[in-house]
């Protein structure tokens, strides 16, 4: 993995990747929320969380301007992320890839080296049985603050239904 790992049995880690197109809206918002929950529960030493692109475009920089002031507006901190690609080598280490919409979810899978690897692949939305049925979240980039505060409320929704399926599991830690 590219991002440095938490302190701890580093077998044991489950390890998230959140996927969208530029690693400057979505996936950070994603990641700085489920980071938030786990260290809440007492459970970020047990999972490796981190966010990438599929494309180049952002590499580097940071989240953009209103995502950071959308989590900001939420109460949380999004101003250590820099983007980054998504690196098909990651595949083997990583347990769970989730990404925003069907098309990510198409060139993840596209991406991925094994039929086990693509199934590690799933879209945000599914956690949450209510939300499941829009499948995709909604790309805020090129619209104003109230969309990024919108998706946020989706993020942290469906993020929390993925929390609550994870944490039985990184309690007893189980991967």
């Amino acid at each position: 993995m590219t991002r440095a790992e938490p302190a701890g049995d580093a077998a044991q880690l489950f390890r998230v990747s959140f996927v969208c197109t530029g690693n400057i809206c979505r996936s950070p918002m994603a990641e700085v929320v489920l980071r938030s929950l786990a260290e809440r529960a007492g459970l970020g030493e047990r999972i490796a969380i981190e966010s990438a692109s599929t494309g180049d475009w952002h590499v580097g920089e940071q989240a953009d301007q209103r995502t950071i002031d959308a989590l900001e507006r939420a109460g949380y901190d999004g101003t250590h992320h820099r983007a980054r690609q998504f690196d098909a080598e990651d595949f083997p280490a990583l347990d769970l890839i989730v990404v925003f919409d069907r098309g990510q979810l198409r060139i993840l899978r596209n991406w991925a080296p094994s039929q086990v690897d693509q199934e590690k692949v799933r879209l945000l939305l599914e956690f949450d049985p209510e939300l499941a049925v829009l499948q995709d979240v909604p790309d805020p980039y090129y619209s104003d603050a109230a969309t990024f505060d919108r998706v946020l409320g989706m993020i942290e929704r469906s993020t929390q239904a993925l929390f609550r399926q994870l944490a039985p599991a990184l309690r007893q830690g189980h991967r």
